[in-house]
């Protein structure tokens, strides 16, 4: 089952499904955090509970995005407690880019092994523990609360100082923190990671500011496990003609760590098992049209796609106006 949510002609938030036929509205649900929070707490899953709601109406989702009536797949009422997060070096393949941009060389000239291929062959080693051990902790990175979240269809914002906005296609779990600080995975979504590669590429210090920018996931969830080979397409449009494309894979077949491991690693800190938080954590990817020399302008459209995963996420690229920011003592 895929669920999304759009607002319909009267400002009302609808929870909408679909399972391989018509997308329509679930009766009484008011969002779809509210109604993974009514799972968690009646011990329901997620399918389960729709189809004891019932179905309503049918809706048709592709003129609902055209309409820029989706919203972001899940959000919380206060922005603030959800949290956007993510792992990288966790794809078969996904340290060439990072190695390239990190390379450092010894004093005679011969290549050392740079922390981004530690951190991969650390993954490689000991990423898919057996059943019921722990593995190696990833790499970890932090992007924002819900205010940076941007819905599918709407702007990406790259801020004036960034160096570069380039995407990242990502498959991302989507969690909901049940009353008694339990994490309930409510699915998975495509995501957009957002980043900029040249300020990450100066120093690999710099890569926590690199990510501090928008992110967009969506347009559907994907309730149920993630496919072990997930095959998607990743694509830059300018002035409505292709500029780059390239597939992406994911799915735990092409990963150097179980999504298991990786949700232990995140979920481990007590910050982020608070009642009632929502997380939207990126799993990770090899593919960059950074690494094949793009660089991309205000006016670009990325999108991404993966037949498991419903429509397509497509944002077009917005340059933020310069701020000027000066403290103010109390």
């Amino acid at each position: 089952m895929l669920i999304s949510q759009i607002l319909d002609e009267a400002e009302t938030i609808r929870v909408v499904a679909r399972n391989g036929g018509k997308t329509r509205i679930i009766n009484g649900a008011r969002s779809v955090y509210s109604l993974a929070m009514e799972a968690a707490r009646t011990g329901t899953g997620l399918v389960a509970l729709s189809e004891r709601k019932g179905f309503g109406e049918a809706v048709d989702l592709d003129a609902a995005y055209k309409k820029g009536r989706l919203l972001s797949p899940i959000n919380h009422p206060d922005p603030a407690h959800l949290h956007l997060t993510g792992t990288g070096l966790t794809h078969l393949g996904s340290a060439a880019t990072r190695d390239s941009m990190h390379k450092k060389l010894s004093s005679d000239g011969e290549e050392q092994l740079t922390d981004s291929m530690k951190m991969f062959r650390m993954g490689l080693e000991g990423g898919k523990p057996a059943k019921g051990q722990t593995g190696v902790q990833p790499e970890w990175f932090y992007k924002g609360n819900g205010t940076m979240a941007v819905a599918p269809g709407a702007a990406l914002l790259s801020p004036a100082f960034a160096e570069d906005a380039g995407e990242e296609p990502e498959v991302a779990g989507i969690y909901v923190i049940g009353d008694d600080g339990v994490p309930f995975r409510v699915g998975f979504t495509l995501s957009n990671e957002f980043s900029d590669h040249v300020t990450e590429r100066v120093n690999y210090l710099f890569l926590a500011h690199s990510k501090l920018r928008n992110a967009s996931f969506g347009p559907e969830i994907l309730i149920g496990e993630l496919p072990s080979d997930v095959r998607g397409s990743s694509r830059i449009l300018r002035n409505g003609q292709l500029l780059w494309e390239k597939p992406f894979l994911s799915g735990e077949a092409n990963m150097s760590h179980t999504i298991a491991n990786l949700e232990h690693h995140h979920f481990k800190y007590s910050a982020f098992r608070q009642p009632g938080d929502v997380h939207v954590h990126m799993f990770g990817t090899a593919t960059l049209s950074f690494a094949d020399g793009i660089r991309t302008e205000a006016g670009d459209v990325f999108e991404i796609e993966a037949k498991d995963f419903g429509l397509p996420l497509r944002n077009p690229l917005e340059i933020e106006q310069p701020v000027k920011v000066a403290v103010k003592a109390l």
